[in-house]
């Protein structure tokens, strides 16, 4: 494109930035044949909203990529976004690529993401004179549609039951007499300790990396984003080797306390003993085996408790593959799913953090300023919020994706429509994830310093939890009321006096009625 009579190639590869893994077996062998190109193109920024920092440490990722595999000896086409040659769109780009260097193949890595997959498949469909083919990823520790086939028949695809093959195909925490340790497969009920102070917080182990040149290209070109770009100080991994020692830093002082503190929410240690790892996974930098196969050992030697180790191990072998499964099983369509009918916009306050819920005013804000929030967070505050107030959950689903510096489709859909909003009427999830202010103030610190009260249901200063809470399961009650795990919330709304459910009622509408100032 930019080059000008360029040595011939047979063929074009192209890498994602979220396939930045050197370990892929194309980079085994080098071949003066081979061009690999990277693009920073505004069709991947702009179709959601996305958080200024995502951008710059996904192209700064991409960079750094491109100079490793120019350092390994390997020929690198990388299309900048401010480059005079940029089509901006994918095939386009690969066509403009393939005649400049007389290409006869052309091959990419399997996306991720659907919308990728079915342009590049349709692209390869047409006629261009030279053939041009997918091959995987090499990443992931199951296929594509191998949870379909597991759960063929199946109305309820229950993660537990994946988990417990995928433990026993792998390996992985199992007794040589192939049981699993300690003589049972989850210890999910260990780990809901609230977090008082101690153990302290490890200090942050990230990287910081100045962007501010990537930024100011952002900027000329015009790329919206949303959230603070602290463009000097980006704490994000850009290659494999940031991402060990991160994985390093994780094993030796978080890994011990993550168990306990896994649900744990603190307004004074917004990291706790979570991994931060997730970027480094979903971009490749890090292979889910290798890092789960890390956590074991530490459990084989007496670093980390078995009921910390498990929760963790359950997470990427059980949770993040189980996700996956249930995009490529369910797309396309999956996105369009809204079983309960909730079609309230987001409060402006999801773009500000400006709302007077302390909880959410954190647990957003946070999200804004870093780019990032641990599971509870995004699930029992935030969307336990959203799902509570009847928000639209394809409008969730894109600020999910867009706020988030881990969140690629395929693992962020499936956690916000299925797991956080039951959009999916119930095939992730046994019952909706929702709770009332009493589980928000015993994991977290927020309630003691928020305008509303914690412990009121009614009145001006009550938490809007609460009444939403129940009026959720009232107006859903002829969906949810034969649930068998809701039966006690249900025996709980039937003892309550008519008068004191028509006053939640009313208060949930009054704070339904001005959620824009809650």
């Amino acid at each position: 494109m930019s080059e000008s009579a360029p040595a011939p190639a047979h063929t074009l590869r192209l890498v994602l930035g979220d396939q930045l893994d050197p370990l892929h077996p194309w980079f085994e062998a080098v071949d003066a044949g081979v061009v690999y190109t990277l693009m920073e193109v505004r069709q991947e920024t702009d179709y959601v909203l996305h958080h200024a920092q995502k951008i710059l440490a996904i192209f700064a990722a991409m960079r750094d990529f491109a100079r490793h595999l120019r350092e390994g000896g390997h020929r690198v086409r990388y299309v900048a976004l401010d480059d005079s040659s940029n089509r901006h769109d994918i095939p386009a780009n690969l066509v403009a690529l393939a005649a400049h260097y007389g290409v006869r193949h052309i091959e990419w890595q399997n996306p991720d993401e659907w919308r990728l997959d079915q342009q590049l498949q349709n692209w390869a469909a047409q006629d261009h004179g030279y053939p041009a083919k997918a091959v995987d990823s090499a990443h992931f520790l199951t296929g594509r549609h191998d949870m379909a086939a597991i759960f063929k028949g199946r109305k309820q695809w229950l993660m537990e039951h994946f988990y417990r093959q995928q433990r026993r195909r792998l390996g992985l925490l199992m007794t040589p007499d192939g049981q699993p340790e300690g003589g049972q497969w989850n210890f999910d009920a260990d780990n809901r300790k609230p977090w008082r102070g101690t153990p302290p917080e490890p200090p942050d182990a990230r990287p910081v990396h100045d962007h501010s040149a990537l930024w100011a290209v952002l900027q000329r070109s015009g790329v919206a984003s949303m959230g603070e770009a602290q463009a000097d100080q980006v704490r994000w991994p850009v290659n494999r080797a940031e991402a060990l020692a991160l994985l390093d830093a994780f094993i030796t002082h978080a890994l011990p306390h993550f168990g306990d503190f896994e649900d744990a929410i603190s307004e004074r240690a917004p990291r706790l003993f979570h991994s931060l790892l997730s970027f480094a996974l979903n971009v490749k930098m890090l292979r889910p085996l290798e890092v789960v196969q890390r956590a074991e050992a530490a459990y084989r030697a007496g670093a980390a408790p078995l009921a910390a180790v498990e929760g963790f191990i359950r997470q990427i072998i059980g949770w993040r593959e189980y996700v996956r499964g249930i995009y490529w099983a369910h797309m396309p369509g999956y996105d369009t799913r809204n079983a309960l009918q909730h079609e309230r916009p987001l409060p402006a306050w999801f773009w500000s953090g400006d709302t007077k819920m302390r909880c959410l005013q954190q647990a957003i804000g946070q999200s804004l300023r870093t780019a990032h929030a641990h599971h509870i967070q995004r699930l029992m505050v935030i969307g336990n919020f959203a799902l509570l107030a009847g928000l639209d959950p394809q409008a969730l689903h894109r600020w999910y994706l867009g706020v988030y510096i881990d969140a690629f489709e395929w693992v962020e859909l499936p956690n916000t429509l299925g797991m956080s909003q039951w959009a999916d009427g119930g095939l992730i999830a046994t019952k909706p994830y929702v709770s009332s202010a009493a589980y928000l103030q015993r994991m977290g610190d927020s309630c003691s310093s928020c305008a509303y009260r914690a412990k009121e249901k009614t009145g001006p200063s009550a938490c809007p939890f609460n009444a939403l809470y129940w009026d959720f399961f009232a107006r859903h009650e002829g969906r949810l009321r034969g649930n068998p795990r809701l039966a006690l919330v249900y025996r709980q709304l039937d003892r309550l006096p008519g008068a004191d459910v028509q006053a939640l009622r009313e208060q949930a509408q009054t704070h339904l009625n001005r959620l824009e100032t809650l």
